[in-house]
């Protein structure tokens, strides 16, 4: 994915400024593809240059935030990356590799860091959770086109991190710890 494209996605939901749409970008998007905030601004300014989005005048005065939009040329280009053809992406994780040293030349404390990864991902699947009670209540059932496909990639987070948590679980299992530290066998 590139961030251009993620950046005319939100601006195509909602006209905004650098500003806003980097708080936007950090509550939405942003879950599925980081970007700093000097990035999203630098981005912005090469959308700009290459006529994908215009950056309407400030209302007046000092201080006043410059709204960009989507021009037609970002929506055509938008129309095009969505509809490219890729393959899935290969799973490529350092803690996969992790887990195979642990195998070879264990006990090495992975434990540890498998809790502590245990616990950041139950905090996200409680924020996603959270999101989800929030702004897709009754979605399933008859929400518009937009919001369906929005709370599908919600649901992606959200089983994504149940598996992180089931993954962790067995893992900890296997090494014979517990999620809290202790040993299974104590």
């Amino acid at each position: 994915m590139s961030l251009p494209h993620a950046l005319i996605t939100a601006l195509v939901e909602q006209p905004s400024s650098g500003s806003d749409l980097a708080s936007r970008f950090d509550r939405s998007i942003g879950y599925f593809w980081h970007a700093t905030h000097q990035q999203i601004y630098r981005e912005l300014g090469r959308l700009e240059e290459a006529g994908w989005v215009e950056s309407l005048p400030p209302e007046s005065g000092r201080g006043r935030k410059r709204v960009y939009q989507v021009l037609p040329a970002g929506r055509k280009e938008l129309k095009r990356w969505v509809a490219e053809q890729q393959d899935p992406k290969p799973l490529r994780d350092e803690f996969m590799v992790r887990l195979r040293a642990e195998a070879v030349i264990g006990p090495t404390g992975l434990a540890d860091d498998i809790r502590r990864r245990l616990a950041l991902h139950k905090e996200k699947l409680a924020l996603y959770q959270a999101i989800e009670a929030r702004d897709f209540a009754g979605v399933e059932e008859g929400g518009s086109k937009k919001q369906q496909l929005q709370h599908l990639v919600l649901n992606a987070g959200i089983l994504q991190e149940t598996q992180w948590i089931a993954f962790s679980e067995k893992a900890l299992g296997i090494l014979g710890e517990t999620g809290d530290g202790n040993c299974a066998s104590d």
